[in-house]
């Protein structure tokens, strides 16, 4: 009986080491983590000339271009791990805001203008290893839903779109569903912290409708002048994050 009593705290102290010789299931089946970090947004863009459909300057103009800056925002990503290596992830996060540049012979205007990008994501991933490994590449493919608000054009390119009479000027860009490709990885520091990097490229493409509205005596003749042009940006989005399991 007293052999059996001493046996018992080297039995306790076996379960302990065996407890922490356990492997931590970091990402398994069933898992949600919620990563918050940084977007940097880089778009690949190019432009087609600007085409004036009615007024004195009508036609097409191939070397009015314009380039678009980078962009960074506060990201967020909810994860759903379906099984251990399978997951969907939802991306999200304060629109960026764009810039947009004159080249070409817009090029002596400066900024021409600005918009907010919205484009929520959904993204399907396979991430290698198992769920008790540290370090988990990806890859992904998804699909997300494009569009632009606070359209501003700057008062000199408006006065440029309205003839040069001090007019106004406004702007829309179209909406679109583009694919996402997607590649990563995450380290597990623990059972409930990670931190994450992964690059998307997303193929995108904008159509960009643009009215001015010269001042008297030009409006008289024309009321409205009318624009078009198509924008490539085709952006490659890095994503730094920290993820937390719940």
């Amino acid at each position: 009986m007293t052999k059996q009593f001493s046996l018992l705290p080297k039995i306790a102290a076996l379960s302990v080491m065996a407890a922490f010789a356990a492997p931590v299931m970091a990402q398994s089946a069933g898992s949600n983590v919620i990563n918050v970090g940084w977007f940097h947004l880089a778009p690949q863009d190019s432009s087609e000339g600007l085409t004036t459909l009615n007024g004195p300057l009508k036609g097409y103009n191939a070397n009015s271009h314009s380039s678009v800056g980078t962009a960074d925002t506060l990201g967020i990503a909810l994860t759903h791990f379906f099984t251990d290596n399978i997951a969907v992830t939802a991306d999200l996060g304060i629109p960026p805001k764009f810039k947009l540049t004159g080249q070409g012979d817009l090029a002596q205007y400066g900024e021409l203008g600005k918009a907010k990008q919205w484009s929520p994501a959904i993204v399907a991933k396979y991430f290698f290893g198992d769920a008790n490994s540290k370090f988990r590449p990806f890859v992904g493919a998804g699909v997300t839903y494009v569009w632009y608000s606070d359209v501003e054009l700057s008062p000199t390119f408006q006065n440029v779109a309205s003839l040069k009479t001090g007019g106004t000027a406004t702007a829309s860009l179209s909406s679109s569903w583009a694919p996402v490709i997607n590649a990563g990885a995450t380290y597990n520091i623990d059972d409930k912290w990670s931190v994450s990097l992964s690059v998307s490229y997303i193929p995108l493409k904008t159509d960009a409708e643009i009215t001015g509205r010269p001042t008297a005596p030009t409006s008289n003749f024309f009321p409205a002048v009318n624009y078009k042009t198509s924008i490539t940006l085709d952006p490659i989005v890095s994503f730094l994050s920290v993820g937390y399991k719940f």
